[in-house]
């Protein structure tokens, strides 16, 4: 560890079980889950039907309605999760400070939806009626960039498209950023709205998603052995993040400290993870070494835990293997058993759910434990949330194409 110390001073949450915090905190305790049949669109004769979808969002709640027409609907998450955040943090941005704050978020699709209808328009309308906002509706940046221009942010702004690894490794941006003292905050973390027939299709036919249509609160099954794919989910979650002597500075409630984070990659597969889970090894005890701390430190995984069969497996060998014995003595659960996978916006739902872990004691659990799988034998807090105190988390985040994120989230002591 070096430069300055990283404070979380807020949280922001959009999600399929809470349209703000303390609603997905009180959520996931209660072991409810976001999932359900579609409706945001007609599933009929699709192989997949079920997807964990956020109800009752109004955007005209968190911006112009006008405006919010202009955007499509990952950055209308991107910027209510962050309003939150802010809010939480009783961080206003000013004048004074615009260009000490930064933006960080990630998506993995962006906006697809306006790529998929647009297409459609041309196909049957012709090109005369595609619509001139597609571009900007569509590309990835938005997810950021619709943030700064919301709330007059004018530090670094980036997204970045790390799949399903990507809302951890905002985090690990925006640790660096921080700790170089580039700025003095961040809001820093990761939207997805991609539920729509062309990305399910696509994703059904690798064979990634549940396909228990009849039952879709208990599709998510993380590190279960009846697993069969993970259930697709949307939502945003962000963190403002501030050196120490910028919380401090202003008076503000600290509620964790990030520590340490690390990436690495696997070179082996678009989709599958690296069997031996070497790479997400490394990138485990690099995090780990990089907060300055040992293994034995670690008291609670936020696992990455998404219900395909590859995933889980290697997650439970990469964490052994980090760890060795005492990953066998600390609770590993995965939030996705109730929110879904939330692909680009997953790691940033898991860290919030791992700051309120941190703050109250009380671990999340994971839901949909029916039948034990031998090669998943570490200890999954299964259905019912665990109080403990805890000092030390990490949040994993791995994605599609072999990118592995890692975080380290501790109690704050001065």
């Amino acid at each position: 560890m070096y430069g300055h110390r990283v404070v979380v001073t807020g949280l922001g949450a959009i999600s399929p079980i809470g349209l703000n915090v303390q609603d997905y905190w009180n959520n996931l305790l209660a072991g409810v889950s976001g999932a359900g049949q579609i409706t945001t669109f007609d599933p009929t004769g699709l192989p997949v039907q079920i997807a964990a979808e956020v109800k009752g969002f109004d955007p005209g709640e968190f911006m112009d309605r006008k405006a919010a027409r202009r955007m499509e609907r990952f950055a209308q998450f991107s910027i209510a999760a962050a309003g939150e955040a802010l809010k939480d943090a009783q961080l206003e941005v000013n004048d004074t400070n615009a260009w000490d704050v930064g933006v960080i978020a990630a998506t993995g699709g962006g906006g697809i939806r306006a790529v998929a209808d647009e297409a459609e328009t041309l196909a049957t309308k012709g090109w005369e009626r595609v619509g001139p906002m597609m571009v900007p509706l569509m590309i990835p940046n938005m997810a950021s960039c619709q943030v700064s221009m919301h709330y007059g942010i004018k530090g670094p702004i980036v997204t970045n498209t790390a799949a399903c690894a990507a809302g951890v490794y905002s985090l690990f941006e925006a640790l660096h950023f921080l700790r170089r003292g580039d700025v003095q905050a961040v809001v820093a973390g990761g939207t997805e709205s991609a539920i729509l027939p062309l990305a399910f299709v696509s994703m059904a036919r690798t064979g990634a998603l549940s396909r228990r249509n009849e039952d879709p609160q208990t599709a998510s099954r993380p590190f279960d052995k009846d697993r069969d794919g993970f259930v697709f989910g949307e939502g945003a979650g962000m963190l403002v993040l501030e050196t120490l002597e910028h919380a401090q500075g202003r008076g503000a409630r600290i509620l964790a400290e990030l520590c340490g984070a690390s990436i690495t990659g696997d070179a082996y597969h678009v989709s599958q993870p690296e069997p031996s889970g070497e790479s997400a090894r490394r990138a485990i005890l690099n995090a780990i070494q990089d907060a300055d701390l040992q293994p034995e430190q670690v008291d609670y995984v936020c696992a990455h835990g998404t219900g395909t069969p590859l995933n889980d497996s290697t997650e439970t060998k990469a964490l052994k293997m980090a760890l060795g014995d005492h990953a066998y003595r600390i609770p590993v659960s995965s939030v996705k058993s109730m929110i879904g996978h939330l692909l680009g916006a997953a790691g940033a739902l898991s860290a919030v759910a791992a700051v309120k872990a941190l703050a109250t004691g009380c671990i999340p659990p994971t839901i949909n434990q029916f039948t034990a799988d031998p090669e998943c034998d570490l200890d999954y807090v299964p259905w019912k949330p665990r109080s403990m105190s805890i000092q030390t988390c990490i949040v994993n985040g791995f994605g599609f194409g072999g990118q592995n994120s890692v975080a380290v989230l501790k109690r704050f002591e001065a």
